[in-house]
């Protein structure tokens, strides 16, 4: 009996393949869902920003599941007014999720070539939003 070496190309199926990017997609389906049918709108349904309760400034999260509930309605300028980095991770997502998908039913694995230049670049962005959204003429930032 010959032996697999680590060269071998797996010849895994292509369902089999697509399990885990499936798994979350159904995981994030499955939260878009719940936000769209439990409006944040309304006070009681979830629980407030610790920072904002403490302090009164908004976090970078500060918005997310509204803009969320109304990516999911179908409100696009709600959205980006609610929290317009959440709206652009929620693009990222979808792109990073469909490039994966069709890398691995090709049987290619994902590979995410991220230096830290870029994370710092994406950590710039995010406190920058940050500052900005809580300064007065940030405003049109808050959720």
């Amino acid at each position: 009996m010959r032996g697999v070496s680590a060269d071998t190309p797996r010849t895994t199926p292509a369902a089999g393949r697509l399990a885990v990017p499936a798994g979350v997609l159904a995981a994030v389906a499955g939260a878009f869902a719940y936000v769209g049918a439990v409006d944040p709108n309304e006070p009681g349904h979830y629980p407030v920003c610790p920072l904002l309760r403490l302090t009164g400034l908004y976090c970078p999260g500060c918005g997310g599941l509204r803009s969320a509930h109304a990516v999911v309605h179908g409100d696009l300028a709600a959205a980006l007014q609610a929290n317009a980095v959440a709206v652009a991770g929620y693009a990222l997502f979808a792109v990073a999720w469909t490039v994966w998908v069709v890398r691995t039913a090709r049987g290619r694995p994902l590979r995410l070539d991220l230096r830290s230049a870029h994370l710092w670049a994406v950590g710039a962005l995010v406190l920058v939003f940050t500052v900005v959204r809580n300064l007065p003429f940030g405003g049109w930032l808050h959720p």
